[in-house]
């Protein structure tokens, strides 16, 4: 299931960016535009069986394809061997699918969509009342602390970080609820690392390089998902008991 949703994001993050359908046309060879066959279509198979090709003129297919397909597996399989097969799925899988498809956009793009945010907002609070409606509250609260902490940081630092990131947190705090926190930790963590590793190997120009931020909020909100409350509890146990 998973594998198969990715080939979908492949799809959301070609497209979307550029105004065109999801839905229509078909997927086809960008070089000779041949229709892409259903059995050429299998998520990671029919691109290994392929060796990256198209099947009419060879030229090659991006590994990114099957890379975001089999992410997107994983990432499913892996939320639900920690944490069950049951109603939370409704909240943690179509976020986590989100944050895959944000990301790849971010990297293309350095844009996060509204066309995108929006929706999963929306779908955060309907899932949530679903699934967990005791803590609806708890999780809208920790959306609007999400939202003004980022809106904090971009006013501090507007170059570094845009209006789509700050929704993008609130969104994380609406599904996560307490559990955004380390979320954000980690997202502001790896995106530190990656920012000293490309200026450690670039020198002074690369403070000049924006690095999309968009991509380290979605390694946090999966992190979130899979170890949030866990993490919250390990920082409870040795620094507040």
């Amino acid at each position: 299931m998973g594998a198969a949703v990715g080939s979908f994001l492949n799809v959301v993050i070609h497209r979307l960016p550029r105004g065109e359908s999801l839905v229509h046309p078909r997927s086809r060879c960008p070089e000779c535009g041949t229709q892409i066959a259903g059995y050429d279509n299998i998520p990671i198979v029919s691109w290994l069986l392929l060796r990256g090709r198209c099947r009419h003129c060879g030229t090659p297919i991006s590994p990114r394809y099957p890379a975001v397909e089999l992410i997107t597996a994983l990432v499913f399989a892996a939320v639900v061997l920690v944490r069950g097969f049951d109603d939370d799925l409704i909240i943690e899988l179509p976020f986590v699918a989100g944050l895959i498809a944000l990301a790849g956009i971010d990297l293309d793009h350095k844009l996060l969509p509204n066309k995108i945010v929006y929706p999963l907002a929306v779908w955060g609070v309907i899932a949530v009342l679903i699934a967990d409606q005791g803590d609806l509250v708890e999780h809208v609260v920790a959306g609007a602390g999400a939202f003004l902490f980022l809106l904090a940081a971009a006013l501090a630092y507007p170059s570094g970080m845009g209006m789509g990131d700050v929704k993008l947190s609130g969104v994380m705090g609406i599904y996560l609820g307490a559990s955004v926190i380390p979320a954000l930790l980690i997202a502001f963590l790896t995106g530190s690392a990656v920012g000293l590793a490309i200026i450690a190997r670039e020198g002074a120009a690369a403070r000049k390089k924006a690095v999309p931020f968009g991509i380290f909020l979605a390694i946090g909100g999966i992190v979130g998902v899979l170890a949030g409350p866990e993490l919250i509890d390990v920082y409870d146990t040795n620094f507040l008991d």
